[in-house]
């Protein structure tokens, strides 16, 4: 056995506090882990003043070390040299006295990540090994896990490789839950399993949460319990433009909650966000003359999963689209308060007996009135249902989930679930991008919310109904390669999926090709050309976007006459739709400029030609 499990056999043990925190306490505030290159002096006298403070056990400043989190700083070639020298920098501090972790912090969670799972734990594995090799550690530090997938995954991959122990703290958005909403005490025992030595908790909780949560979890056989607790809440103090967040200055108050967490079979305890080493003294205090439990009284976590009701099923979209030609239409929102024509636009949809009117969100990056307020405006007035596009663009977590919430409270359950367009590329370049998150974890949000749980992982006392579209552009250069895409949106929860505009019959039979053996549908995208000079921009200016020659000329020999260009663009769609509905049940119409006039009379087309 390691010399850290074994003190931890009969004592409690003192970890350090957080590293971020004193770095911008000095004005230091871009890419932590290289300062082990720039600043290495800084990180040494971080380490001494933590051991000075009590603490038995220190982590490398490596928690943002891994290869995708350094190349956003310009330093992924780095990788091996920064989390040596961490190790290095960490062992002169300590000595042979006391015991150093190489820290490994997640990739997904708070900040998005858009790596596979396979290239997670790829880069895992390569920082794993750069600390490994140093051979100056007594153990492996995995912390702020938030995904349960991540952690497990990484546990598989790590355990094999070496003997040392390993730490495996997740973090909570709610005491108790983890974020796919299940119980703290099933995802711990689980990684127990896996060959986790310690589990426990780190970051997003203060002291009180974070015990609330360990009432939960047993004393483990195998392993021990670990606790890294932020300082307190975070509040914002000061005016917007020179306010600072904060911490509670509470540093006293950890030598009472150190007792309490030692009653809940926690044997290693340090902090998180917001703490120093005044914090990590009151610990030691804390401790002082105590020892681990043996036994200890659970108090099981007490669900709400009672409340969640089920309601029977109403056929979807989906559903619709695997037995049937089905057709939907998408008219964009207005600009402008002048909404009479968009009115007039769906009022005449609504009496062609569609399956659905979809509405975009801001599409282009271009601002137009919000998608779901003119859908409660008009819900009562049509029989057809609508499909709310929802963009990542414009809202961050907080945001997503209040507005899936609101849809469903409005009785609005289908969606088209997008990243969205950059803003740079809209009327208001300078506005921000949120991007909290893609396509991917919106899906993964919008799956989560359907069994009743909120993104914290904490019940919402009812699921939601949502029935979920993803967005998929066939207008690439190896379309054959788009498998793996689909394959993780499928994945993350997309029941169907809406194409962007097809102006070619070949990427319609290879589409159809390409997507034969799934079981979701797909809705083909056409979007009727409304004049020559339309045509020569989508073809010159769209990437992806290639009119035939054939068809451009027959539109420049009539480009002055508008009734003919739109003969000749009505022809070559409901060519489109023909070789589509070959392959596909679902056509998704796209009226431009508010042509409704166009739609309608690809509605009229298809429905005439329906067995």
């Amino acid at each position: 056995m390691s010399k850290l499990l074994d003190k931890l056999k009969t004592d409690i043990l003192v970890a350090d506090g957080a590293m971020g925190t004193l770095l911008y306490a000095e004005g230091l505030e871009s890419c932590h882990a290289y300062y082990n290159i720039s600043h290495p002096e800084r990180i040494l006298a971080i380490h001494k003043a933590y051991i000075d403070a009590g603490a038995d056990i220190i982590q490398t400043n490596t928690y943002d070390a891994k290869r995708h989190r350094l190349k956003s700083f310009g330093y992924d070639n780095d990788v091996k040299q920064i989390n040596q020298k961490a190790a290095e920098i960490a062992r002169q501090a300590a000595g042979r006295n006391v015991f150093v972790l190489g820290t490994i912090g997640a990739s997904r969670g708070l900040r998005q990540c858009d790596l596979s799972l396979e290239d997670i734990v790829k880069e895992t594995v390569e920082q794993a090994q750069a600390l490994l090799e140093t051979e100056q550690l007594d153990g492996l530090l995995f912390e702020t896990y938030y995904d349960r997938e991540e952690l497990e995954a990484v546990i598989k991959a790590i355990r094999p490789l070496t003997d040392l122990p390993l730490i495996t703290n997740m973090a909570l958005h709610e005491a108790g839950i983890t974020e796919d909403g299940r119980p703290l005490v099933e995802a711990l025992s689980h990684l127990v399993m896996l060959g986790a030595d310690i589990v426990g908790l780190n970051c997003h909780l203060g002291p009180y949460h974070m015990i609330q949560s360990f009432k939960q979890v047993p004393l483990f056989a195998q392993s021990y319990l670990s606790a890294y607790p932020n300082a307190s809440l975070l509040s914002f103090a000061g005016d917007d433009e020179k306010g600072q967040y904060r911490f509670s200055q509470n540093a006293d108050y950890f030598e009472y909650c150190a007792q309490l967490f030692v009653e809940e079979g926690v044997r290693l305890i340090g902090g998180c966000c917001g703490t120093t080493p005044d914090h990590i003294r009151a610990i030691k205090r804390g401790i002082k003359n105590l020892k681990p439990v043996e036994r200890k009284t659970i108090t099981p976590l007490i669900t709400e999963e009672e409340l969640i009701d089920e309601i029977a099923k109403k056929e979807t979209l989906a559903d619709k689209a695997k037995k049937e030609v089905t057709i939907i239409a998408e008219i964009d929102p207005p600009k402008t308060l002048a909404i009479e024509k968009f009115i007039e636009g769906i009022k005449a949809l609504d009496k062609k007996n569609i399956a659905a009117i979809t509405l975009a969100d801001n599409s282009l990056a271009k601002t137009r009135i919000c998608n779901l307020s003119l859908a409660s405006l008009l819900k009562n007035e049509i029989a057809t249902p609508f499909l709310l596009h929802i963009a990542c663009r414009d809202h961050n977590m907080i945001g997503l989930q209040s507005r899936l919430l609101g849809m469903d409270v409005l009785g609005f359950n289908q969606l088209l679930a997008i990243t969205g367009d950059p803003t740079k590329i809209g009327d208001f370049p300078g506005a921000t991008s949120v991007y909290d998150a893609t396509s991917f974890k919106l899906l993964s949000l919008i799956k989560q919310l359907n069994h009743g749980k909120g993104y914290s992982g904490a019940s919402l006392k009812r699921a939601t109904h949502f029935t979920t579209a993803a967005a998929f552009n066939p207008n690439v250069r190896q379309l054959e390669k788009s498998n793996r895409l689909i394959e993780r949106k499928i994945k993350a929860g997309a029941d169907y999926f809406i194409t962007q505009p097809i102006f070619s019959e070949e990427i319609i039979h290879q589409l159809g090709s390409l997507t034969k053996t799934y079981e979701q549908p797909f809705f083909i995208g056409i979007m009727p050309i409304t004049s020559y000079n339309n045509a020569v921009f989508l073809h010159n200016e769209v990437p992806g976007i290639h009119l035939s020659e054939a068809f451009l000329e027959k539109l420049e020999t009539v480009k002055d006459d508008k009734e003919a260009c739109q003969a000749i663009a009505l022809a070559e769609s409901k060519k489109l739709i023909d070789c589509a509905l070959e392959y596909f049940n679902g056509i998704y119409l796209i009226t431009p400029f508010l042509r409704y006039d166009l739609t309608l009379d690809l509605i009229d087309y298809i429905q005439k030609r329906k067995p």
